[in-house]
């Protein structure tokens, strides 16, 4: 049973109180002058990527979308609120019966994306899309964070499996995100449990060096993990002497050994040592895994390295030194008054320092070359030319309150792949440098 596709809460009954106290009390103020139920657009972009990266990746959408689902006020989170004076009695009694009931589009979850890509659109009153703000962005900024790690990882391992191992390395709820992202951009396997039960990701593991110094001695740990998992196991062969070990493995398991894990040392050399090893003890179809602090330079030093598997912990669930994506909850066009009928205008910030913004609701198209490969975003308001018509990124996720486009999490894998296999080569790059493709913004027409 995949229980992502049951829609159940995320990790709590309600995600009401995962915002900030400003979007309460701008609701509270909203509510007295009459304009909260105008309605409104609110988009989700980001004005850069992180320095040195080619691409985003857009992960998160599913879980946006049990969060919004049960962003509901019950008792006690009320109860919390008058306690605390957050807001007034007739703010709380509106958001006794809160239920989003607007529309949300946006990119599909493992969609790449670029600078200034609406990456999600919020449409409703001013009043239901405001709180959901913060949640929103904590879930966006975080998955497509690891999701974007990930990915560079994936390319770099050329094709092989890599294992998401990162859960002791962050926060316990945030552990399971991280694997799902991970799984999302590219690895295919989670030593996390809970990320297991909760979205279906396959999950891998046998023992730590704490189980081999439990026994008298490496041989007596190797025989109890094999009696216990079988020849197919994989063996850690590092806690001692590495050459010793591997002898030992091979003995006790036969050529039937499933794999050997490395966790120190210098991984290219030691693994290059272990693959002549094994093959001269004829365990040849006995697999190396490595893990160890890689990030995705690490990986690539490897490429040439008989390794067979990775595993990732640190640098993956930090997003390899860029744990955010900066993405922004931006009013962008709200109506004249609160009739239903009122056109919408373009709202925009007006600020220096780089945090300007571009006003009207938007679409987004990538345009794509003669090969079909991408050469550009192109993202715009009022009509979509029709050479583009075709091409358009956002697709309706939430429809008059309803989750229209829940889907399998190998689904969302399966699109990243394609997605960056239809970006220039040099995306797969490591080296510093500007996104793959540029932004182009078209302004045929503003207005609803």
């Amino acid at each position: 049973m995949n229980t992502a596709d049951l829609g159940l809460p995320v990790d709590v009954p309600s995600t009401a109180l995962f915002t900030d106290q400003y979007e309460l009390t701008m609701l509270q103020a909203a509510l007295k002058a009459g304009t909260a139920e105008r309605r409104s657009v609110f988009e989700v972009f980001t004005r850069r990527l992180p320095h040195g990266r080619r691409y985003g990746v857009v992960a998160g959408t599913g879980r946006v979308l049990d969060a919004v689902e049960n962003f509901r006020f019950d008792a006690d989170v009320l109860g919390f609120l008058r306690e605390n004076a957050i807001v007034d009695e007739e703010t709380l009694q509106w958001l006794a019966s809160y239920r989003f009931s607007g529309d949300i589009w946006g990119y599909p979850e493992g969609e790449v994306y670029f600078p200034g890509s609406p990456i999600i659109r919020v449409e409703g009153s001013f009043a239901e899309c405001v709180l959901l703000e913060t949640v929103i962005l904590s879930i966006l900024n975080h998955d497509s964070a690891i999701a974007a790690a990930a990915s560079r990882m994936a390319s770099a391992a050329g094709g092989r499996p890599l294992i998401e191992m990162g859960a002791r390395r962050t926060h316990e709820l945030g552990a399971v995100a991280a694997a799902r992202a991970a799984y999302v951009g590219g690895f295919t396997t989670t030593s996390d449990l809970a990320a297991g039960f909760r979205y279906g990701i396959p999950t891998v593991g046998t023992s730590a060096h704490a189980f081999t110094l439990l026994h008298d001695n490496e041989r007596d740990a190797f025989q109890a993990q094999v009696n216990s998992l079988g020849r197919n196991t994989t063996l850690l062969v590092d806690t001692y002497d590495v050459t010793e070990a591997v002898r030992a493995a091979v003995e006790v398991a036969g050529p039937e050994l499933g794999a050997v894990r490395i966790d120190s040392g210098d991984l290219l050399l030691v693994a290059h040592r272990v693959r002549q090893q094994l093959d001269e003890l004829g365990a040849n179809d006995t697999k190396i895994i490595v893990t160890s602090d890689l990030d995705e330079y690490a990986i690539a030093s490897l490429a040439a390295a008989p390794v067979d598997a990775y595993g990732v912990g640190t640098q993956l669930v930090t997003g390899s030194g860029h744990p955010t994506c900066s993405m922004v909850y931006k009013l962008v066009a709200r109506a004249e008054s609160a009739d239903p009928k009122a056109p919408l205008v373009p709202v925009a910030k007006r600020s220096t320092g780089g945090k300007t913004s571009i006003g009207g609701r938007k679409w987004a198209a990538r345009r794509l070359d003669e090969y079909g490969v991408a050469e550009a975003e192109v993202i715009g308001t009022g009509q979509v030319p029709g050479e583009l018509a075709d091409r358009q990124l956002l697709v309706e996720l939430v429809k008059s309150g309803e989750v229209v486009a829940r889907e399998p999490l190998d689904v969302v894998r399966d699109r990243h792949a394609q997605a960056r296999g239809n970006l220039p080569l040099s995306a797969t790059q490591l080296s510093r440098g500007e996104p793959v493709i540029p932004t182009e913004y078209v302004h045929v027409r503003t207005g609803s």
